[in-house]
């Protein structure tokens, strides 16, 4: 599958792509509204970073106890039932006079439920579209989740100024709804992908087995520690240029979006082995412009260049994919997720500390670097057996033997 013509006729993929458009629509729009909120109130960076990405944290808990559900719950009920709670805890993040400490619980409990939503989105993605398909599929989802924040940020800076932060939330609240909407009536009832009661247990077993492959662990790592650390730069925007947060905001967006798009529907098989490593490096690479503290055209250049290498992710997916047996898909995409989010989150809170003690400039300075210097570490890991074209597909080049499904012969 090459082609979005090909991608939008397949049944249920545009429910699917409009249930994720508008569910980011509702957190972009959300999240500025309430860093701005807890910034206006409490004058704390650290604060404003964890209320933006916080509830990322949440998802470590998630991860090891609710996870087993995601291939356990049918997709369709899952999906509206999370959205549906995001619509009505976000209204409830609007009423004012609401204590610091009751906002934190709210985003606590949002962090548990969206451990799920990966699991149940992507695993459900996995079963709509044929492998050869996963990744043009995965990427136009990434792509409107970059043209959804550059709407989004536009939209809730004007929102903001205009209706309020409280105002602001409450029309995410109304977009998180509509989600819900579209996947209760848009997407078909499927039978969960997995027998079974969801379980603790079962979530620790399935993610003991994942994590059991050293190429799975690499896979994982690269897919989680280099892009928290620059989501924690990103965390800064509001403190380090309250005046322009949401322009870079919005050029991140359109860096994530341009290097989705030419990874995901124009980059060849050959070249994205090649070019995973170079795409890892540039996520990070540009943010270290920010030790020279630099005026705000030079900002939104580095900004739009190290968010391209965000496509790096899309070529690591593919590769867990590749490594992962058929009846985990989803636990394996929720794992992924859950950790992604979650160190996001811990990239927010490391680089909200630094910002307090320092200043946000130095703190992004500082996760740049990080970023870069696990990157390197984990590259060796991530190398692929040379051997000639056509002599083995990506599973057989990766290093290590990745654990068949049942009823498949080993590769």
């Amino acid at each position: 599958m090459r082609t979005y013509q090909e991608l939008f006729r397949r049944p249920e993929f545009t429910p699917l792509f409009l249930t994720a458009s508008v569910q980011v629509a509702a957190s972009t729009v959300s999240g500025p509204a309430l860093g701005t909120l807890i910034y206006t109130v409490t004058g704390s960076p650290l604060l404003a970073a964890l209320a933006m990405f916080g509830p990322s944290l949440a998802q470590v808990i998630g991860a090891t106890t609710l996870l087993s559900a995601a291939d356990r719950l049918p997709p369709r009920a899952a999906l509206t039932g999370m959205t549906l709670f995001f619509g009505l805890s976000t209204a409830a993040l609007a009423i004012p006079g609401l204590p610091v400490w009751a906002v934190f619980a709210v985003l606590l409990g949002q962090g548990l439920v969206a451990s799920l939503g990966g699991g149940v989105r992507y695993g459900l993605l996995n079963e709509i579209l044929a492998r050869d398909g996963y990744l043009l599929g995965r990427s136009v989802l990434n792509m409107s989740v970059g043209t959804m924040q550059i709407c989004g940020f536009a939209v809730g800076g004007v929102l903001v100024s205009t209706l309020s932060p409280r105002g602001t939330l409450l029309v995410g609240a109304a977009l998180f709804l509509a989600s819900a909407a579209a996947a209760r009536f848009g997407l078909s009832r499927r039978p969960p992908r997995a027998a079974g009661r969801p379980s603790v247990a079962e979530t620790w077993r399935n993610n003991a087995r994942l994590w059991s492959s050293k190429p799975r662990r690499y896979v994982y790592l690269a897919l989680w520690v280099p892009n928290g650390l620059i989501v924690g730069c990103e965390s800064l925007y509001v403190p380090y240029a309250p005046q322009h947060a949401g322009l870079l905001f919005a050029c991140g967006a359109l860096g994530m979006l341009a290097g989705d798009t030419l990874t995901g529907r124009f980059l060849p098989q050959r070249w994205r082995e090649r070019l995973g490593a170079p795409l890892r490096l540039l996520l990070a690479a540009p943010f270290l412009v920010f030790a020279l503290h630099p005026a705000l055209p030079l900002a939104v250049a580095a900004v739009v260049l190290g968010s391209v290498g965000y496509a790096a992710s899309l070529l690591l997916q593919e590769r867990l994919m590749f490594l992962t047996p058929d009846e985990l898909s989803g636990h394996a995409l929720g794992l992924q997720s859950s950790g992604m989010l979650t160190m996001q989150g811990v990239g927010a809170a490391l680089a909200g500390a630094v910002a307090q003690r320092t200043s946000p400039a130095t703190a992004m300075t500082v996760m740049a670097a990080a970023s870069l210097a696990v990157t390197l570490y984990l590259a060796p890991g991530l190398r692929t057996e040379r051997k000639p074209p056509g002599s083995a597909g990506l599973r057989d080049r990766i290093s290590g033997t990745p654990e068949p499904a049942q009823g498949k012969a080993a590769p």
